[in-house]
């Protein structure tokens, strides 16, 4: 045997509505499929344990699914070019069938590494488009309109029935050693001691249409009216997103799916809220694909030179940050609860984002990394824009500045979310929960909490912090390399049909 197709699973994790396995399945070839975890991944410092998790669970579901077939995924570790370099010559005649992937700097290079070394050995390498996204599309004219024509296709279903797959028992023989993924590496992988397991949402395609059946179900009626309370949202949202980040159900799948239920009576606001927010992922994913740079700089490249704070003070502040201890009770709780459990609203997210850039006047690269690691979505294409966004370094975009008090008060009014979260506040009346720095001594006795031991002091003052940062934007955004960046960032990435 000495021609076989390669199907390179990365963040695709599903058999429905998979363009490069229903190709290779198409070819009649034996199939080989493949998920590498790259060394380059491994050590990324969005990836985490519970990434990991969610990546082998996705995968031991297809395998259960692809049982029947005699078929299986195999897990490889090492870069993918010397993997494609060891079976370019067990296998002469070898072809690729991958998507497309809106990923990070090291993916893009690796693909780029790769695709060389498929021209120098004539590897027939297909690519496929990831949803609606263009590949260096450097303008959006005619855009929304291809995201319709792309979400109105008929979805590509691999046919396995047709014919006895061949089994990977042969490839699985023939492989390299170095390139198998030991028990030990896998398990170090999935592996952080702090980790509560059952906070976390498990992976699979499976998974990923229970999750939604259980949202028309049931949950879904009050996905408009809670979306931005930190408590409700964990039930009245759709909770697809890690689904739709590992690749379990695609987004073509969850739009024609949209399309085909029956609205519930009292739903319709919470469908049309939920339809539009699928269209704005792809809208943002496109966005990072035409401007990938954001993971290294501003939008709206003016913005390098804003002038965030650089001192000691700063330093000690970011780490509060990061180890929810900024004596602010809504942000302690809200990064408490997403390295806890993965998830967070989307309203607490930019809440978060916004504490840190404007508040803090922190620069968004010191924090995007970790904020992003603890999501267990993780989307680069959704991250970094929306990252830029809530920082205010795109010129184009309203600034908002979230006061996190008001937003408290708003969207956890009962304290529900801050005492879970935050429990040596639990005994806080709900009329200084929000505020517990105004508590007097002898209330810090009552309430059996000392401000600066059990709970820390707040490191700014809110009101004061926020003055200073409307000043701080509103001057800059008024510069006129500011303005000039801003309309080159508005002809390349605003959305404009013909």
């Amino acid at each position: 045997m000495d021609e076989v197709a390669l199907v390179w699973f990365k963040r695709d994790l599903r058999l429905r509505d998979h363009k490069p396995l229903k190709h290779a399945v198409e070819t009649g070839l034996p199939l080989i499929l493949a998920y590498i975890v790259e060394p380059a991944i491994v050590q990324d410092p969005h990836m985490q344990a519970r990434h990991w998790r969610f990546i082998f669970e996705s995968i031991d579901d297809l395998n259960s699914q692809l049982m029947e077939f005699n078929q299986h995924i195999q897990v490889l570790y090492g870069d993918v070019a010397d993997i494609v370099n060891s079976l370019a010559v067990k296998y002469p005649k070898l072809h690729i069938f991958s998507f497309e992937e809106v990923g990070l700097r090291h993916t893009y290079d690796r693909d780029r590494q790769l695709r060389k070394i498929c021209d120098k050995r004539g590897i027939n390498w297909q690519e496929f488009a990831s949803g609606a996204v263009i590949r260096g599309l450097g303008h959006r004219r005619g855009w929304n309109r291809h995201w319709l024509e792309v979400m109105s296709q008929s979805t590509d279903d691999p046919q396995f029935k047709r014919r006895i797959d061949h089994s990977n028992d042969a490839f699985s023989q023939s492989l390299d050693a170095k390139f198998v993924l030991t028990d030990t590496l896998k398990q170090a992988l999935c592996t952080n001691h702090t980790d509560k397991i059952e906070y976390f949402q498990l992976g699979g395609e499976k998974r990923a249409w229970f999750t939604l059946d259980h949202f028309y179900q049931q949950r879904g009626k009050y996905y408009a009216q809670h979306i931005s309370n930190p408590t409700l949202a964990r039930r009245a949202c759709s909770r697809l997103s890690p689904y739709l980040a590992w690749g379990n159900i695609s987004i073509r799948q969850l739009v024609q799916q949209v399309e085909k239920r029956d609205v519930p009576n009292g739903w319709q606001r919470s469908i049309k809220a939920f339809t539009s927010r699928l269209h704005w992922r792809c809208h943002f994913i496109q966005k990072f694909e035409s401007e990938s740079e954001m993971e290294f700089r501003c939008t709206n490249k003016a913005y390098d030179q804003y002038p965030y704070s650089n001192d000691a003070v700063s330093g000690e502040r970011l780490t509060a940050w990061k180890n929810a201890s900024t004596g602010i009770p809504l942000v302690d709780a809200c990064m408490r609860a997403v390295c806890n459990t993965g998830y967070l609203n989307f309203r607490m997210r930019a809440m978060l984002v916004s504490f840190l850039t404007h508040h803090l006047n922190i620069d968004w690269r010191l924090g995007i990394e970790y904020l992003g690691a603890q999501f267990l979505d993780f989307e680069p294409g959704i991250h970094y824009p929306q990252f830029h966004m809530q920082g205010g370094v795109t010129g184009t975009n309203t600034i908002r500045i979230y006061n996190p008090i008001k937003q408290s008060l708003e969207k956890d009014p009962n304290g529900d979310f801050i005492r879970k979260w935050c429990p040596e506040l639990s005994q806080i009346p709900i009329e200084l929960l929000h505020t517990p720095w105004k508590l007097t001594t002898m209330e810090q006795n009552l309430y059996e909490v000392t401000l600066g031991e059990d709970y820390p002091e707040p490191i700014i003052q809110v009101d004061e912090a926020a003055r200073q940062a409307r000043e701080r934007l509103w001057q800059y955004r008024k510069r006129h390399d500011v303005k000039l960046e801003a309309k080159r960032v508005l002809n390349k990435l605003s959305i404009l049909d013909d």
